[in-house]
């Protein structure tokens, strides 16, 4: 009698076991499924920030970061503000050889006259909104060089995040990586420090999370997430990379991701590159995962 309950009672907990097993999705494997025929190499890190679990693909390879950079860059600006060496308030001057850097895009700074002005506070949102070019080159000059912004990145033990544009030493990081150069797991931390009020100090970590939380590019990885839900980011693109970092603040709680790709074979700038196509499935793989119940649909 006592072998036959105790069987039961065993036969009773796999059988819980089992059906909570079989309702989680593998995500691991449905992002390496989803990945396995991409024409080009793909760098996945997600975490769940309240129970810390982490789904990987090459997390700690190191891609080019395009205008992710700009998140050291706000950094490194916001290190000097604590310090007194800069006001986010302070009036900036713009002259053509401020930067000493003409870009042909639809930049906004690019359109400025010689001897307008405008805030440190103001160029912030230009670099991380909009995501100016001419914004975050001459913020990368305020903030002490990109040589500055790495030694910031070495004492915060980021190995591997590194500017490599305009900065002394880093001529074979440029060549091969661009402006600046990273791996997921990285961009992911750098991110979940700014949450968690890390970098450089809680109130400057809180207004960097404001600047995170208004992203004008909202047609990849957030257009995924409901927009009643706030998300942190920040995009990045060249011709053969596309990449993005995320942290949700999610009904059920956080969670960070970063898709980066690099040697893309399309390079086109449309709507259905194969990067950004990549980026929006991964994003919606894992919205689907972290909140199964929530109703909002895309329309």
């Amino acid at each position: 009698m006592f072998k036959k309950t105790f069987a039961i009672i065993i036969l009773q907990a796999a059988v819980i076991l089992f059906t909570g097993c079989e309702q989680k999705p593998d995500v691991q494997a449905t992002l390496e499924k989803r990945v396995e025929n991409f024409k080009g190499d793909v760098g996945i890190f997600v975490k769940d920030l309240k129970s810390g679990e982490t789904f990987e693909i090459n997390a700690d390879t190191l891609f080019p970061t395009a205008s992710m950079i700009k998140v050291p860059i706000m950094i490194k600006i916001f290190d000097r503000i604590e310090k007194g060496e800069l006001s986010k308030d302070s009036t900036l001057l713009y002259f053509k050889d401020t930067i000493n850097y003409q870009w042909k895009g639809d930049d906004a700074i690019s359109r400025f006259r010689e001897g307008e002005d405008i805030s440190i506070s103001k160029l912030l949102t230009h670099m991380i909104t909009f995501s100016d070019n001419h914004a975050s080159l001459w913020l990368q000059k305020l903030a002490g060089t990109g040589t500055a912004i790495n030694e910031w990145l070495e004492i915060a033990g980021l190995k591997h995040t590194r500017v490599n544009s305009r900065t002394k030493g880093r001529e074979a990081g440029y060549k091969k990586y661009g402006w600046g150069q990273t791996t997921p797991k990285e961009m992911a931390e750098l991110l979940i420090r700014i949450r968690n009020g890390e970098a450089v100090s809680e109130n400057a970590s809180e207004d960097m999370y404001r600047h995170l939380t208004r992203i004008h590019w909202d047609e990849e990885a957030l257009s995924q997430i409901p927009p009643t839900v706030q998300a942190a980011s920040k995009q990045g693109a060249v011709s053969r990379s596309k990449s993005e970092v995320v942290l949700v603040n999610a009904p059920h709680g956080d969670y960070v991701f970063c898709v980066i790709t690099k040697n893309q074979e399309d390079t086109r700038w449309e709507d259905d590159n194969e990067g950004y196509v990549l980026i929006r499935d991964v994003s919606k793989i894992l919205w689907d995962y972290f909140e199964p119940d929530y109703t909002w649909k895309k329309n």
